[in-house]
């Protein structure tokens, strides 16, 4: 059999190399889909004469914002949550690497070395396996941390906000209870989406006014779910203005909306006088119609559909304002004597069903219409009724 049929003289196929013209064994044939790779038909020496086990970068730069820490990645800004960077560093080298695609069980270690507070050196080792063959390679990449000032940031840092959401009551102005829980939901809201890897969830500003409190938020459709969530815990209403602030770069106009969470007249706890002669109300629901108990008899109120969460009524006090006062006695059942807590004097008033009648005390409040007997705390008083 002649040389050129590539058979030797026991008849084995052979094959020789393109480069240096040494025989070898015929190289094994790409799998079916597989792109035939055209240094398969070199022997061992030439082949690892050129072989490349990692291709490294000389240096790779991260992006960081020196305000929030987010890492900058393709065209968009990223909370990685990181303490400190150098595990940014090793992850970007890993993006940043490349090893040999015919190498198997490729393993690598990396040692970080911090030069400076902005220059890691990343010394890494990686060994593997490539035509029966154990290779190794060691490479260092220098890190620069580049500190800049993500879009975020920048947006907060510029007072920039597309919402405000007010806080008002009606026809009086919020308590600092309700100021301060109005800005927890806002939190948690912004908190929440925030979670979800939503970068343009922020607060820009909170202010406390004599009115109520005021938070510029990012965009329109968070102020308005945040307006909706305050009205949704307190009762109330949501009204929207909008108001024209500039154009973008294609001419639009671009609008700040104003969303007012308008929080009831009264509030639970709220003891008021609504002068239908059947006595004063303890209001313990503000939510769609107002809700409440009659502080002479203990039966359950709820203002008509018209009236809605605003019937027509004047304040008499507060649960908060109540006092205990001594029992002198249960008259009946619709009456008991007790102790005025301002004159000490006896007086009988109405006894609610929601009244303990073997208690030596009960909380009154004292008003402008007389001593009304109040449930304690904790207590549900429209289960007496």
């Amino acid at each position: 059999m002649s040389e050129s049929d590539g058979s030797d003289e026991s008849g084995e196929s052979r094959a020789f190399c393109p480069r240096c013209g040494d025989p070898m064994d015929p190289p094994e044939e790409p799998r079916p889909g597989e792109p035939r790779d055209p240094d398969r038909v070199l022997c061992d020496a030439c082949y690892f004469e050129g072989f490349e086990l990692v291709d490294a970068p000389e240096r790779v730069e991260v992006r960081v914002c020196s305000q929030c820490g987010a890492v900058h990645r393709g065209n968009r800004w990223v909370d990685v949550g990181a303490k400190d960077y150098t595990d940014v560093a090793i992850e970007e080298v890993t993006r940043a690497l490349g090893v040999h695609r015919d190498v198997e069980d490729v393993r690598w270690t990396v040692d970080p070395e911090q030069v400076d507070r902005n220059t890691v050196r990343m010394h890494a080792t990686f060994t593997g396996r490539i035509r029966e063959t154990p290779v190794e390679e060691s490479v260092t990449v220098p890190v620069y941390i580049a500190r800049e000032t993500c879009t975020r940031c920048g947006r907060i840092a510029g007072d920039y906000y597309a919402a405000l959401v007010q806080v008002r009551g009606t026809e009086r102005v919020p308590t600092d209870a309700e100021n301060e829980r109005a800005v927890e939901i806002a939190e948690e809201y912004i908190a929440e989406r925030e979670a979800t890897g939503d970068r343009n969830a922020f607060i820009t500003e909170i202010d406390y006014t004599a009115s109520g409190a005021d938070m510029k938020i990012s965009t329109n459709q968070m102020g308005e779910a945040i307006a909706h969530r305050i009205t949704r815990e307190f009762g109330g209403s949501v009204s929207a203005a909008e108001t024209l602030v500039t154009e973008d770069g294609d001419g639009n106009e671009v609008y700040r909306v104003t969303f007012v969470a308008r929080l009831p007249p009264y509030t639970p706890g709220d003891v008021i006088d609504l002068d239908d002669g059947d006595g004063p109300v303890l209001v313990t629901s503000a939510h769609g119609n107002l809700k409440g108990v009659r502080l002479e008899t203990g039966e359950r109120y709820e203002a008509s559909h018209e009236e809605g969460i605003d019937p027509d009524a004047r304040k008499l006090g507060t649960r908060e304002e109540a006092v205990e006062t001594t029992v002198v006695t249960v008259e009946d059942d619709r009456s008991v004597q007790v102790l005025d807590p301002e004159t000490y004097e006896a007086k009988t008033i109405p006894r609610p069903s929601f009244a303990d009648t073997d208690a030596e005390t009960l909380p009154v409040l004292r008003s402008r219409a007389g001593l009304h007997v109040l449930p304690r705390e904790g207590t549900d008083p429209e289960e007496s009724a």
